[in-house]
C-alpha cells in the first residue's frame, strides 16, 4: 500500500514531464517562417495560430519604401524555411538578398497568388506618372484597369492587402505553402484558414457599410496606394500628392494639388504617419479642405495577427470621420 502511494507521485510526474516534452518538441517543429510587411505578417499569423509565430521583416513604423535591411533581418532569412513577400514592387530592398541569404527557403511571392486582382498604377491628371522607365501617351490614365495576366515589375500598384478579396487569395497561397512545407500541421493551418476566410467576409461587409455614407464625397491621399480599397468600396479618391513616398513632389506638383482641392470644394487631404509631410499644409492653405491621416501599411499598429482587420477598419473610420465633417 506505502508502494503504491509512492509510486502515484511519480507516475504524475512522469505524464506531465511527457506533456512537457510533447509541447516543447511541437513548439520546436514548428517551421522558420519570415514575412516582409506587417499586413501580409498578420495573414500568415493567424494561419499559423496554435503552431508558432512568424518573424517580421519591416517592423515598427519603419516603411518598405524606404527600408534597409538589419543584421538581424539578415539572419533571419538565411534560418528561414518559408518566406513571404508581396514582391519587388513593393519590397525592392529584399530582391537581391532573397537570391542569397533566402536561398535555402522556399519563397512565396504573394502578388502572384491565383486568384489576386491587379491594377495598373494611375497615371496623368491628378495622379503623378511613375517612372517605370516607360513614359505614358499624353494623357494616358490607367484608372480601375483590370489584369488577369502576369505585368512586368514595376507596371501594376502592390498595396494588393487593400482589398479583402485580394486578402483571401493570399491567405490561400500562404495556406498551401505552410501545408507543404509543414504537414504534421496541415490540419491546424486549415482550420485557421476557414476561420480567417470567414473573418475576412464580415470585415469586407462592415467597411461597406462604414464608407457607404460618404463614399461619394472626393478626397487627396499623399500617396497613390488606395486603388484597391477604392475599386472594392467605390470610394473617390481623387488625386495623389506623390505616387513614390520617398519622393517630395516639385514646387509645381504642389501648386496643381492645390488647385485640384480648391476647384473640388470641401474635400479631405490626408497624410501618412510614416511620412508626415509638411506639405500637406501648403496644399490646405486658403482652401476649405480639412487634413486627416491613412495609414495604407499598418505603420502605427503593433503586429500581430488582429492588425490587418485593425489596419482595414482605420482607413474606413479614418475616411468617414473626415467626409463626414465636410457637411
Amino acid at each position: 500500500m506505502n508502494a503504491a502511494k509512492a509510486f502515484l507521485p511519480l507516475a504524475v510526474s512522469a505524464l506531465f514531464s511527457g506533456l512537457l516534452a510533447c509541447t516543447a518538441a511541437t513548439a520546436a517543429d514548428a517551421p522558420k517562417v519570415v514575412v516582409s510587411i506587417k499586413p501580409i505578417h498578420s495573414l500568415v499569423a493567424a494561419i499559423m495560430q496554435g503552431v508558432g509565430t512568424p518573424d517580421l521583416i519591416v517592423d515598427g513604423a519603419a516603411s518598405p519604401h524606404t527600408y534597409a535591411l538589419k543584421p538581424s533581418n539578415a539572419r533571419s532569412l538565411q534560418q528561414a524555411q518559408v518566406i513571404f513577400w508581396v514582391g519587388p514592387g513593393m519590397e525592392a530592398f529584399l530582391e537581391k538578398p532573397l537570391t542569397s541569404l533566402g536561398s535555402n527557403a522556399t519563397v512565396v511571392e504573394l502578388d502572384k497568388a491565383p486568384g489576386i486582382t491587379k491594377l495598373k498604377f494611375r497615371e496623368g491628371g491628378a495622379f503623378e506618372p511613375h517612372d517605370d522607365g516607360d513614359e505614358p501617351a499624353a494623357g494616358e490614365n490607367h484608372a480601375h484597369a483590370h489584369g488577369d495576366h502576369d505585368h512586368d515589375h514595376g507596371e501594376f500598384d502592390t498595396h494588393l492587402w487593400l482589398d479583402p478579396h485580394n486578402a483571401k487569395a493570399m491567405v490561400t497561397e500562404i495556406t498551401t505553402s505552410l501545408v507543404a512545407a509543414d504537414p504534421a500541421n496541415a490540419l491546424t493551418y486549415e482550420a485557421n484558414q476557414k476561420t480567417l476566410n470567414d473573418k475576412l467576409d464580415a470585415l469586407d461587409a462592415e467597411i461597406a457599410s462604414t464608407v457607404a455614407p460618404v463614399k461619394d464625397k472626393p478626397f487627396i491621399v499623399f500617396h497613390d496606394a488606395y486603388q484597391y480599397f477604392e475599386n472594392r468600396y467605390g470610394v473617390r479618391v481623387s488625386g495623389s500628392i506623390t505616387v513614390s513616398p520617398e519622393s517630395i513632389p516639385g514646387a509645381q506638383r504642389v501648386s496643381e494639388i492645390h488647385s485640384k482641392v480648391a476647384d473640388l470644394g470641401a474635400t479631405c487631404v490626408f497624410a501618412e504617419p510614416q511620412f508626415e509631410p509638411k506639405l500637406i499644409n501648403v496644399v490646405l492653405e486658403g482652401t476649405s479642405a480639412k487634413s486627416g491621416v491613412l495609414d495604407p501599411e499598418a505603420a502605427t499598429l503593433p503586429q500581430g495577427p488582429d492588425l490587418y482587420f485593425d489596419l482595414m477598419r482605420g482607413i474606413a473610420s479614418s475616411l468617414k470621420s473626415c467626409l463626414s465633417a465636410q457637411g
